[in-house]
C-alpha cells in the first residue's frame, strides 16, 4: 500500500450562509466518511485546517500573514490515506463530502524518504 495525501481545497465562506443544522448535518457526513475509511484500513491521519497561517517565503525568509489564496479558494484541512495505487485514492476521494459545496480534492502520493 501506498500512502496518498488529500489537499481540501473550498471557498472561505463556503458554511457562513448555512444554518447550525445544515452545518452540523454536513460535519455528520465528514465523520462517517472517514469513518467508513478507517474501518477499511485507509484512513491514515487528517485534520482541519485554521484559516489563518504564516508564510516564510524565498532566501530572506520574508514573513507574510496569511491565508495565502487566489480567488478565494483556501486548503481547509487534508487526509492522508492508504490505496494501492494513485488510480484507487482517487475514487476513494469522490466519497468525500467537500463535492456538496463544490469543493475540490487535491490527491498527491506521498513520496518515501530514506533518513
Amino acid at each position: 500500500m501506498e500512502k496518498f495525501m488529500y489537499l481540501f481545497r473550498g471557498q472561505d465562506d463556503r458554511m457562513s450562509t448555512q444554518t447550525q443544522a445544515q452545518t452540523d448535518e454536513h460535519m455528520q457526513k465528514w465523520g462517517a466518511w472517514m469513518g467508513d475509511l478507517a474501518a477499511r484500513g485507509k484512513f491514515v491521519a487528517g485534520e482541519p485546517l485554521h484559516k489563518e497561517g504564516m508564510q516564510v517565503n524565498g532566501s530572506g525568509k520574508t514573513v507574510t500573514d496569511g491565508p495565502f489564496v487566489e480567488a478565494k479558494e483556501v486548503v481547509g484541512g487534508y487526509l492522508i490515506v492508504n490505496a494501492k495505487d494513485i488510480h484507487e485514492a482517487v475514487e476513494i476521494s469522490k466519497g468525500c463530502p467537500i463535492f456538496e459545496h463544490n469543493g475540490k480534492v487535491e490527491v498527491r502520493q506521498i513520496q518515501k524518504m530514506e533518513l
